[in-house]
């Protein structure tokens, strides 16, 4: 007994405890902690993913290696999943004209079986997120009300209260979201392109992500409040007030002048 109490307080015992309870800490999390990462998908075919490389070798090796691990300056693509790849190349962003601080949107230069073909390609070579499923995007099964309040703790200081976009610093751009589809908003959110930060399943739920989505296609219905004013919020409200009440008061004011003498 008196071996076993000397044991016990062993000046290592401390360490030996925080070791232990980091490595019950460490296989808890990998068990049970959410991931946005799956696997290839199961329906593309041995062809499509063959086709997807002759794309890849033909458009994008040049910058991201014939084996898309990457060079100087430009990403690798291994485990970025099928859901980066259709976001990037189905909004045109990708292959790039030209360097620069952004990838602007333009038209994609891929029909869409051949952008299908790229994402299986690109998922094949290592596990990442998928491409969102009808239901996920579907606007329609979201509240409008709870996506409000997740895009104006999360997206709003970016893309402006109502997905307007804006200006951000070292000549990049948070885009406009009303002309973006649902899918490939849901792929942003999911990869976080570019500037934007990732929001996996684990910061924001897919359902949270299509209460996003549902309140994005409000806006984009039009003005319920009248004249937008470049929907800069409070900078084009207030110039507008100034300018306005400003010239009204010093018209006033020469007019009371006028009358006077």
């Amino acid at each position: 007994m008196k071996a076993l109490a000397a044991r016990r307080h062993d000046r290592r015992a401390p360490v030996v405890l925080l070791l232990l309870a980091l490595l019950i800490t460490g296989a808890l999390y990998a068990v049970l902690a959410p991931t946005s990462a799956d696997a290839a998908p199961t329906a593309a075919t041995a062809d499509q993913v063959q086709t997807g490389e002759k794309l890849f070798q033909a458009n994008c090796a040049t910058c991201h290696g014939p084996d898309a691990t990457g060079r100087e300056g430009v990403p690798s693509l291994v485990g970025v999943g099928a859901a980066a790849v259709d976001f990037q190349v189905g909004t045109g962003r990708m292959p790039m004209q030209m360097n620069g601080p952004q990838a602007p949107a333009k038209p994609a230069q891929f029909d869409e079986d051949q952008i299908a073909a790229l994402a299986a390609y690109v998922a094949s070579l290592g596990a990442g997120p998928a491409v969102p499923t009808a239901e996920q995007v579907d606007g329609s099964l979201g509240d409008p009300a709870s996506g409000m309040a997740l895009f104006r703790t999360n997206c709003a200081m970016c893309h402006n209260a109502i997905g307007a976009g804006g200006a951000l610093s070292e000549g990049k751009w948070a885009p406009n979201l009303w002309e973006t589809t649902p899918t490939h908003v849901y792929e942003a959110m999911l990869t976080g392109p570019q500037s934007m930060p990732v929001f996996n399943d684990a910061t924001l739920t897919p359902d949270e992500k299509r209460d996003i989505i549902a309140f994005l296609d409000l806006q984009g219905e039009g003005a319920p409040g009248g004249i937008t004013l470049g929907s800069l919020g409070p900078v084009s409200e207030g110039l507008w007030a100034w300018v306005v009440g400003m010239g009204l008061l010093i018209g006033a004011a020469v007019w009371i002048g006028a009358r006077s003498s």
